[in-house]
């Protein structure tokens, strides 16, 4: 020990002031150089390939359809055709109408992605799901239930700087209203709207459990729930992204779901932290309406392999643990690790923001195709929710049988 230099306990709170301080300003300038909001961040193009992809149709038929004049005919730039996302999801609404809901017969799927751990792509994976649902024709909200906002970031928006109270679920939880219509803004994707979180959202937490002591017949977990009903009508899914915890607003995030999504490395802290949340919440949850004589049920729980590294020995093995736990709820998806992905979530972004004519094109649709799987799942599913609701619905306009008429 002659040789080790003695070490003083000289940090004290100010100093990790100063740190905070000058770590939030870095972090602000970074956010307002690289994504910013939707005056500098911009939502894709598509040539005549690409959005006969979109379409299901073949390229060949794109040149044609666009001189009918029925649909956006394009724009050029320089020798070829460039459709904007607007025009391209007009033509997806078109051709893919079979996909569509039906506002008369099924009330939009809310779809939450949870996980107890952060960095496991839960909000990446929540912002891609939206774009990919939008590149289908589908009109989609996404909710921002964590007070960090990097959803909100996602999208283009500032959560310490253009983000105020109403523009949250925290009049929802304040009982300050009953409805979260008044909190939606438009994003720079069309097809997709946005209720946005920030700091001050922190605030929930409290609020939530205050009401619930001082107020007769309060549920705090049914909130965000009876918020949504209006939303429901208005657009197609709804997908709610929540804090990295099992915190209230997870809660209420997690009861006004029909579908669960929880992407989970291949990872053995991971795996074990995905365990935990589990028993959390069916104790808390499951507890909650045993008591009221209720239940509470899923159309799907769904666990996507996020971040998977085939070359990692020791994943694989992890994911056998997980396979083995969960069963039949590990969809048929991976997320694979991958540098480009890794470069979109740098810019603010997510593999459906990057231009897919760039040098890394080859590369990119790669990144693209697993979560164009996932997205096809969720779809295949959140179909699946709607033409429930249909056949629901065609029941009850029957006339029972031996009733005349």
């Amino acid at each position: 020990m002659k040789n080790i230099q003695p070490l003083r306990p000289l940090i004290d709170f100010g100093q990790l002031e100063e740190v905070a301080e000058h770590a939030a300003n870095i972090v602000q300038q970074v956010r307002t150089n690289m994504l910013a909001p939707e005056a500098r961040k911009s939502p894709p193009t598509f040539n005549s390939a690409q959005l006969a992809e979109l379409c299901g149709i073949d390229k060949s038929k794109v040149g044609y359809a666009a001189k009918k004049g029925n649909l956006p005919s394009g724009s050029k730039d320089g020798s070829r055709l460039e459709w904007t996302l607007v025009e391209s999801r007009q033509w997806v609404r078109e051709y893919k109408a079979e996909n569509l809901r039906d506002p008369k017969l099924s009330a939009g799927v809310v779809v939450t992605v949870a996980n107890f751990k952060g960095g496991v792509s839960k909000t990446t994976t929540a912002a891609a799901l939206a774009q990919g649902l939008s590149l289908r024709g589908h009109r989609v909200l996404v909710i921002d239930t964590d007070p960090q906002g990097s959803l909100t970031t996602l999208f283009g928006v500032l959560p310490d700087t253009e983000v105020e109270e109403d523009q949250t679920i925290l009049p929802l939880c304040a009982g300050l209203t009953n409805s979260i219509m008044g909190a939606i803004r438009p994003t720079y994707w069309d097809g997709i709207d946005l209720v946005a979180a920030a700091p001050l959202l922190f605030n929930a937490e409290f609020l939530l459990p205050s009401r619930q002591k001082t107020e007769k017949g309060f549920e705090f977990w049914r909130v965000l729930d009876v918020g949504l009903e209006p939303a429901r009508e208005e657009y197609d899914v709804i997908i709610i992204d929540t804090p990295p915890s099992l915190s209230y607003t997870t809660i209420n995030a997690l009861i006004a779901a029909q579908g669960v999504l929880m992407p989970l490395p291949p990872n053995a802290l991971d795996f074990a932290s995905s365990a935990q949340f589990w028993n959390l919440f069916t104790e808390v949850c499951g507890g909650l309406f045993r008591t009221h004589g209720e239940d509470k049920k899923f159309y799907f729980v769904d666990v996507v392999l996020s971040r998977v590294d085939r070359s990692d020995v020791v994943s694989q093995a992890v994911r056998q643990w997980i396979m083995n736990a969960y069963r039949g709820m590990v969809i048929p998806v991976e997320i694979p690790k991958t540098s480009i992905a890794a470069t979109a979530s740098a810019e603010f972004g997510t593999v459906y923001d990057m231009d897919q004519s760039s040098a890394q094109a080859k590369t990119l649709k790669r990144a693209r195709d697993a979560y164009d799987q996932l997205v096809d799942y969720i779809e295949m599913q959140v179909a699946g929710i709607w033409a429930s609701d249909a056949e629901s619905m065609q029941t009850r306009k029957e006339p029972a049988e031996g009733v005349e008429l």
